[in-house]
């Protein structure tokens, strides 16, 4: 899943006890940003492999560099450059170099939501399309990596970890020139700075010096009460509950603190079905067909007991407006009803229909129309009561 989250501002529930107030940003990460800017240095050996390359250069070097934007916690794409230099085997004075100037798409596990620890360790596999500029050749090439980064503090701005990557450039058909193509494989030490994580932040209390003693005539100094803030977390997955939207189950923050499910995924706004809700044509009868994923989403809200949801009615242009407000009624009716005969309380479920007033998709196309016939499901409260 590609999924964009933003940061998130804290305010948790007020206790009472005998402390100051203080803070610290030691709290539970939050997911990463689109747009978060990282900074890739990869230094490393290149050994070529293929011929007449093997026969004419020795084991060289080179550096590639790129600068990569965020488009969700798992997928980043930016530019690159490459230097390459291989030393020649018959006259130490010369050596083969390329210049690679291109783009690179990387693939990761997300850096904010990996566990703590030794096993914070972030695999990744990146393609690079790349223009060659070796001596007077201007030649396309293909650059494919995989690596590991292991994170340098807690922060998590700075990762290093081991890389290989395949080079391969395309040589076409020129007169006076070797037509092969080129082959050079490159090992080292993939070096990266990020914005690192956002943590929630969470309130610790200060020491506070005992008072001096009073005389023995004086009555008792007053004892003052502070309130401290305290981040509760009752599913202990590290995610405060004024947060969590499944505040006694616990899941990962990508999902909302919800635990992975077949066919629903929890969002910040909604729980999305992955598959469509079919009803008989004009009607408010649920198909057989999709019982099963109101059955799963129903126990999504019975392990949620703190969820509230409105359950909305859309239907396409088609028809009159009367007669589409009604039937979008009907159908989230329907399907609050069978929720409610599944076991969700009926105080949790808010139907209500929309007609064709808040269409999704465009009326003017079979296709366009169809999408409009749905019923989804809006997060009205989805936190620790």
């Amino acid at each position: 899943m590609i999924t964009v989250l933003g940061v998130l501002f804290l305010s948790c529930p007020l206790v009472h006890g005998h402390a100051q107030e203080s803070e610290t940003a030691a709290g539970s990460p939050l997911p990463g940003r689109a747009g978060d800017f990282a900074l890739k240095i990869e230094p490393g050996l290149a050994i070529p492999l293929s011929r007449p390359q093997s026969q004419r250069f020795e084991l060289g070097g080179g550096q590639t560099v790129k600068a990569l934007w965020a488009l969700s916690e798992q997928l980043d794409l930016g530019p690159s450059v490459t230097f390459m230099s291989l030393p020649s085997e018959v006259d130490s004075r010369e050596s083969g170099t390329a210049w690679m100037f291109g783009g690179s798409l990387r693939l990761k596990r997300s850096h904010s939501v990996a566990p703590e620890g030794a096993r914070a360790i972030s695999p990744w596999a990146d393609v690079d399309a790349t223009y060659v500029r070796t001596g007077k050749l201007n030649r396309a090439g293909l650059a494919i990596a995989a690596g590991l980064a292991l994170p340098i503090g807690r922060a998590r701005a700075f990762w290093a970890g081991p890389f290989v990557r395949y080079q391969h450039i395309i040589q076409g058909t020129r007169a006076g020139f070797d037509n092969n193509d080129a082959k050079i494989l490159s090992v080292g030490l993939s070096l990266e700075v990020g914005a690192g994580i956002r943590r929630a932040r969470q309130p610790v209390a200060a020491a506070v010096a005992p008072p001096p003693a009073a005389p023995p005539a004086a009555p008792p100094a007053e004892v003052r009460i502070v309130e401290k803030e305290v981040c509760a977390d009752r599913d202990a997955d590290g995610i405060p509950d004024k947060v969590d939207h499944c505040p006694e189950v616990a899941g990962p923050m990508d999902s909302w603190g919800c635990p992975a499910y077949k066919k629903v995924v929890v969002t910040k706004e909604k729980l999305e079905l992955k598959e469509k809700l079919y009803f008989d044509k004009n009607k408010a009868v649920i198909q057989k067909v999709s019982f099963p994923v109101l059955d799963e989403l129903a126990q999504v809200l019975k392990e949620n007991k703190s969820m509230r949801v409105r359950v909305e009615g859309h239907t396409s242009s088609e028809g009159s407006k009367e007669h589409n407000q009604t039937l979008s009624e009907e159908r989230a009716q329907a399907v609050t009803d069978y929720l409610v005969a599944h076991g969700v309380e009926k105080d949790r479920l808010m139907p209500k229909g929309f007609g064709d007033t808040e269409p999704s998709d465009t009326n003017s196309t079979a296709e366009g129309r169809e999408n409009n016939r749905m019923v989804s499901f809006v997060i009205v409260d989805g936190g620790s009561k």
